[in-house]
């Protein structure tokens, strides 16, 4: 009965000890963020310097990357001078013939979209980057364009916002 008694104290002790020793590490539906340290972001509206435009995508885009901070972090989204911070342009968004039919003609389409991302920690200025992320997706050619645009518009704003998002809060 008395070893029980000591094993019992060791256990309870070492159980102290490791949670004393533990540091709090925040993971947040995949975001990796001190929240000791960062508690604000500020996000853009990214707008479009693309050639090709459609009016939709801007705000489609602008309201995905404001979401997924929102919806996946405990970040403050503020107007200026966060902790973190997002700036870009949508800087292409075009459509190029994909594959050739046994006939000759076009059968597919490919759509595609790249952004332009500046991210400023002002935490830690060694994460700052500036880079492009680039989504893209194909449709049959006997679709119209109009009537798949909203659709894969926001198939490849979702894509790239899972990028933006993975490399800058979600450090992989």
């Amino acid at each position: 009965m008395d070893s029980h008694k000591h094993l019992f104290t060791a256990s309870v002790f070492l159980v102290a000890l490791l949670l004393t020793a533990c540091t709090v590490s925040y993971k947040f539906n995949g975001a990796s963020i001190n929240y000791n340290e960062t508690k604000t972001i500020t996000i853009s509206d990214f707008p479009i310097r693309a050639n090709y435009v459609w009016g939709p995508m801007q705000a489609i885009f602008n309201n995905e990357l404001k979401d997924i901070f929102a919806n996946h972090t405990k970040l403050t989204q503020v107007k200026r001078n966060g902790d973190l911070k997002l700036e870009g342009e949508i800087t292409q968004y075009n459509q190029r013939n994909k594959s050739v039919s046994s006939e000759g003609y076009s059968a597919q389409t490919e759509l595609s979209m790249t952004v332009n991302v500046r991210f400023t920690n002002n935490k830690n200025h060694k994460e700052d980057f500036e880079k492009q992320f680039t989504a893209s997706t194909t449709y049959e050619t006997t679709q119209s364009l109009n009537s798949v645009q909203e659709e894969l518009v926001t198939e490849m704003v979702k894509n790239i916002t899972d990028q933006i998002f993975n490399a800058t809060v979600a450090n992989w």
